[in-house]
């Protein structure tokens, strides 16, 4: 019994987890910009937990266990995903534990795929998981998540600059560019470990623009944005993350004396950066989650995209001209883009799998009246 439970087990039974622990952590952002219209217990205060640890977490852990394929694997997303049940109940300590263990069963899944695929891409990856880790251990033995955070935002950046290399592995490059991308992820590590209201920030700073300025102009990125339909989709979108990746760098150094620095250090990476690159990744992504063949896409996307991306843009000038009152509007406006975005991929998955059900009956009732057909005019020859 517990063997054909194991063989049924299907990695988009997890999915739930990515879009329950986004929609706890959007109604938390939303608490702590002071609009209380959808109460939701310890969403505010463990925010960034559930963001990074519950959503971004559980998202990136399932990708990477589909791509080294092992059931037993898809215990990490799971884990990380169980975190978020955790928060609601009120158990912040059990919950960082459960994402401590996902980090560390992620930093395994990299190890074994480093052994498989000995290249920069998968070491990247290997130490983006390293970076998650430490992360989590700083918050668990301190118990302040801001001593995490620079650690969450290295798990991110060395994950998606990985996958990145990964996809764009067979571009003509220059020699001087494949060592000059690792030498500034080195000097942004070496930030990390600086402290953040020194000269950590300038150290980051200057290496997260380097790294910015390096993918916009060696990243297949700007051939696909070239194309039509679906590519010039996922190319705009990741050039776009690029340039909000490069703002989180200037935002970094250039203004650490600002109100909200802080605000626009975290929203400009979390919001701008991370969550362009989900649009941009999503119709390649979701098809290996969900089992589909068909990538999930439209243009009426387009819309969905523009919204986030232009109420994203309000909310940060009204956080850089002290405008609050815009500053609570535009993150609302924000908040409902990415729900709707989802919806939307959401609701193009259903389509396309509901098509490819309705093409398979039909193939199968066709087969089915060609060998009735042919029974029969074996019966009358005969």
């Amino acid at each position: 019994m517990t063997r054909r439970i194991i063989v049924e087990f299907k990695p988009a039974y997890i999915f739930p987890l990515v879009i329950i622990g986004l929609l706890i952590g959007i109604a938390g952002g939303w608490l702590r910009m002071g609009y209380a219209a959808f109460l939701v217990p310890h969403a505010a205060a463990q925010h960034g937990l559930l963001m990074v640890g519950g959503f971004l977490g559980t998202l990136i852990s399932l990708e990477r266990a589909l791509v080294i394929k092992g059931k037993f694997w898809f215990c990490v997303p799971l884990c990380s995903g169980l975190s978020i049940p955790a928060i609601l109940l009120g158990w912040p300590e059990l919950s960082i534990y459960l994402v401590g263990a996902a980090s560390i069963g992620l930093v395994g899944i990299m190890y074994v795929q480093s052994l498989r695929h000995p290249v920069l891409d998968q070491y990247l990856l290997l130490f983006g998981a390293l970076c998650w880790v430490l992360g989590n251990f700083m918050v668990a033995n301190t118990g302040f998540m801001l001593v995490g955070v620079p650690w969450w935002i290295g798990f991110i950046l060395f994950t998606i600059v990985g996958e990145r290399l990964e996809l764009s592995k067979f571009l003509p490059l220059p020699p001087w560019s494949r060592l000059l991308l690792p030498s500034l992820l080195g000097v942004f590590f070496l930030g990390m470990w600086v402290p953040f209201h020194t000269w950590g920030i300038w150290v980051m700073g200057i290496s997260v623009c380097g790294i910015a300025g390096w993918l916009l102009v060696f990243d297949m990125a700007r051939y696909a944005a070239k194309k039509a339909g679906l590519f010039r989709y996922i190319g705009i979108g990741l050039i776009t993350g690029y340039v909000w990746l490069l703002i989180h760098g200037l935002i970094l150094f250039l203004i650490p004396e600002h109100a909200l620095h802080y605000d626009l250090y975290l929203h400009t990476f979390f919001l701008g950066f991370t969550f362009s690159m989900i649009w941009a990744h999503a119709p390649i992504i979701l098809p290996a989650v969900l089992k589909i063949r068909q990538q999930p896409f439209h243009p009426l996307l387009w819309v969905g995209w523009g919204v986030f991306q232009v109420s994203l843009l309000g909310r940060i000038w009204a956080s850089l001209s002290g405008n609050l009152e815009g500053r609570v509007m535009f993150s609302l406006i924000n908040g409902w883009a990415i729900i709707v975005m989802f919806l939307a991929m959401g609701s193009l998955v259903f389509l396309i799998s509901r098509s490819a059900e309705c093409n398979s009956g039909n193939l199968k009732k066709s087969v089915a009246e060609s060998g009735s057909s042919g029974i029969h005019q074996k019966k009358l020859a005969g």
